[in-house]
């Protein structure tokens, strides 16, 4: 029981802190030019998904351990898409009067490339090395860099609302840092309470990372998701989860370059498989939530993702 109440207690620092970052990043949207769609879909994202990155990198380097890795990764995004759909089922009678940005539905594609990429990569058909690093890392790298561009162009809406901000450019960007700084500590913390948890309990290490580190990492954009669709600010909230499942793809590129000992591809636990499979799932069904203005569609749509989800966890 200890080690749950330890769990609880670091996972819910992490959400305080990944909340207070995400707050950090709003101001400095409203203080600089920058564009809205790029700190939102990008930064935003990025921020939020620091959790997966360090359990993610320190499961793999530290731990030795690449199915945790993954199954984070996985099943961190396959939850972002469950929460985004019940927000969606929730709200839909204003959500589907919303046109939801080019970008938004080009980082969807994205992600669903990626998951066939891993796809191919199981059967052995994208199995590649060069020096040392996997072809689908190339891949994932390269769908990262063109939906960061494609983003980064799109426009920015004024501020009306700066003169609230009482802090400088200089006093958020330290605050943003140090909070940055307590999150990469806490997330790798929350890696070894969950390894303690996988082998005191023997649960197997792709449900551990699935549950455990898949979940708790995911809380930060579960908060600012459900207050993103109660402001009814639907293009940021949809920017965050897409934006932070693409975000968690590029860890897979950066484990893979620094871990030379062995794949951070790892499909040998079934758990790993259930997750590629459903995921891909989830986000294929995602397009018409995002796409269609059918109120029935989009509900039906958004109920294949949650069922994806839960089928995940039954299977």
């Amino acid at each position: 029981m200890l080690l749950f109440l330890e769990y609880i207690v670091v996972a819910s620092l992490v959400v305080y802190c990944s909340i207070k970052a995400s707050q950090y990043i709003d101001m400095l949207d409203k203080m600089t030019s920058l564009s809205g769609a790029f700190l939102g879909g990008v930064m935003l994202s990025a921020v939020t998904s620091l959790p997966e990155l360090f359990t993610s990198v320190s499961a793999t380097l530290m731990l030795h351990k690449p199915s945790l890795c993954i199954g984070n990764i996985l099943g961190s995004n396959l939850f972002n898409l469950a929460v985004l759909a019940l927000c969606t089922i929730a709200s839909v009678r204003h959500f589907r009067k919303v046109q939801i940005t080019r970008g938004n539905i080009l980082v969807t594609l994205f992600v669903l490339v990626i998951y066939v990429a891993l796809l191919l990569n199981m059967f052995n058909f994208l199995n590649l090395e060069v020096a040392t690093v996997n072809i689908v890392t190339l891949v994932i790298l390269a769908l990262y860099v063109g939906g960061v561009r494609y983003l980064a162009n799109e426009d920015g809406e004024e501020c009306e609302e700066c003169t609230e901000i009482k802090l400088t450019k200089r006093q958020v960007a330290v605050r943003f840092v140090l909070t940055s700084i307590a999150i990469i500590a806490l997330s790798i913390a929350m890696t070894y309470i969950t390894d303690d948890i996988a082998s005191t309990y023997n649960i197997g290490m792709g449900l551990a990372g699935a549950i455990f580190l898949g979940v708790a990492t995911s809380l930060p954009k579960v908060s600012s998701t459900i207050a993103l669709f109660r402001l009814r600010n639907y293009n940021i909230a949809v920017g965050n989860i897409v934006g932070s499942n693409l975000f968690n793809f590029l860890v897979l590129c950066i484990a893979d370059v620094m871990c030379l000992s062995q794949s951070v591809y790892d499909f040998s636990d079934v758990k790993v498989v259930g997750l590629l499979e459903f995921g891909m799932y989830a986000t294929l069904a995602m397009l018409p939530v995002l796409r269609s203005r059918n109120t029935k569609a989009k509900i039906a749509a958004a109920i294949c993702v949650v069922v994806c989800y839960i089928a995940f966890l039954v299977r």
